[in-house]
């Protein structure tokens, strides 16, 4: 595998979500050396420039996620210094991290995402009422399902607000009540469809890390034409944005099968509670070749 060179597996970092990337980088860490590839793993602080230059790094494998990690940070910074990494670039990066920019997007381009209001503050919250019941109210930026309520009426509007304000921009957006999807990408191609079944009153960050009661459908249970149609909705939704080499995008289907597309996820969860993974084997790739392919993306976003 000496056409990869020497790899750094950036992991860690300094973003609420550390924990979680500490086991992804881990795993990547991980499948790359089982292929016999020169991986070492790389916990991202201050000192990374210097870091990256003593080791020599030809390449980076990013599984940072949230801020400075996903959003466009440590890929522009990556895009200086002249290392190729996977993923997304800068501009995909930061727009897949906020979600407001995201729908924004997909409104221009057709793509069809709940109705959302930004929060600004605790009057903005109360109005957010206008938009129906129930509501999602989550932080505009990060991931793992941190900050999120399900606010369900308008006396839980103020507490919710202030669960997600810690995590920047506050967003409502109207719950889509029905089953919920999400599609991973890899390249070009979108990868089976897995649908979500929680005991949970939503997918929070305990069904999607810690319950072994969450069920996991792949096949999703959607006709041919329908699954089709999934992938192709994330495909678009991901391109939109301008994303590349992987990628998962996540969608809630209505009471009449409408698809809307809730978020895209550049650098998605590799752990053993990960849905890209759980895809790759469906499509009969082990975690191993799934590193693998996603290393191999870099050489083509140099």
């Amino acid at each position: 595998m000496s056409r990869f060179g020497k790899v750094a597996v950036l992991y860690g970092g300094p973003s609420a979500e550390r924990e979680i990337s500490l086991k992804s980088g881990a795993a990547v860490l991980s499948a790359l050396r089982a292929r016999a590839i020169d991986a070492h793993g790389l916990d991202v602080g201050p000192g990374l420039a210097e870091d990256l230059k003593a080791g020599a790094y030809e390449r980076a494998f990013i599984a940072l996620h949230g801020r400075l990690g996903e959003d466009g940070s440590v890929q522009g910074f990556l895009d200086v210094l002249g290392i190729p990494y996977t993923g997304s670039g800068v501009s995909a990066s930061a727009l897949a991290m906020d979600k407001v920019l995201s729908k924004a997007v997909w409104a221009a381009y057709g793509i069809a995402t709940p109705a959302y209001r930004v929060l600004a503050s605790e009057a903005q919250a109360e109005a957010a009422s206008a938009l129906g019941f129930p509501l999602i109210v989550k932080p505009a930026s990060g991931g793992s399902s941190l900050g999120i309520s399900k606010v369900q009426n308008a006396g839980e509007l103020i507490p919710a607000w202030h669960a997600a304000r810690p995590f920047g921009t506050v967003l409502a957006e109207r719950c889509i009540v029905g089953p919920e999807y999400t599609c991973a990408l890899l390249g070009d191609e979108a990868l089976p469809v897995i649908r979500l079944e929680t005991t949970h009153d939503f997918y929070d960050y305990d069904a999607k890390y810690i319950s072994n009661t969450t069920r996991y459908h792949c096949p999703a249970g959607l006709s041919a034409e329908r699954e089709q149609a999934a992938r192709d909705l994330a495909r678009a939704a991901f391109a939109a944005l301008g994303g590349r080499g992987w990628g998962r995008v996540d969608i809630m289907a209505d009471a009449a099968g409408a698809f809307f597309v809730l978020e895209a996820n550049t650098v998605p969860g590799m752990t053993d509670h990960s849905l890209v993974p759980m895809a790759a084997r469906a499509r009969g790739l082990s975690f191993e070749d799934l590193v693998e392919r996603i290393l191999a993306q870099t050489q083509e976003a140099t």
